[in-house]
């Protein structure tokens, strides 16, 4: 029983994880100590995550900061049709830790919001990346993807600041 708690905590403390995240298609997963970050998506420097699919981008926070709030209790998500903007809040995510402003990594018109996340907001914990995904948005200006870091990019980033 020791060498069972122990080796839990152990794998806690490493953030040894594995995912299930292959309908997300991407072609390699990078997993370091922190969290996993995928390829096939873009980072914003705020740590949100954006999957963009012909005329619609979904957006989420990354799993590195999920990690970093805990666990998520309450999410407060813009209303569908409203716009968001590149850099700035559409909403908040408040966790037993604390609570943070989620900023937009790309601007448009919002399609649809994850509203499981009303009755359900630890799926932001569970599933950073499939099911804890926050909105759905029209891009308003595709080429601010480009401004966005790719996953070896955000991973150096969380690295960098893990030191």
């Amino acid at each position: 029983m020791a060498l069972r708690l122990w080796a839990s905590s152990t794998a806690n403390a490493l953030r040894i994880s594995v995912a299930s995240t292959a309908h997300l298609s991407p072609s390699f997963s990078l997993s370091r100590s922190f969290s996993t970050v995928l390829d096939g998506l873009k980072y914003a420097t705020s740590h949100e995550w954006v999957k963009h699919e012909g005329s619609v981008a979904t957006i989420g926070i990354t799993d590195h900061a999920q990690d970093h709030l805990g666990e998520v209790v309450f999410v407060d998500l813009p209303e569908t049709e409203s716009s968001v903007s590149q850099g700035k809040s559409f909403g908040a995510v408040e966790s037993v830790k604390a609570t943070s402003d989620v900023n937009s990594p790309i601007s448009g018109d919002v399609v649809e919001v994850n509203t499981q996340l009303t009755d359900t907001p630890g799926l932001i914990n569970n599933s950073p990346y499939e099911k804890g995904w926050m909105i759905k948005v029209k891009p308003s200006n595709p080429s601010e993807l480009e401004s966005l870091l790719g996953p070896k990019e955000y991973t150096k980033l969380c690295e960098e600041e893990a030191h």
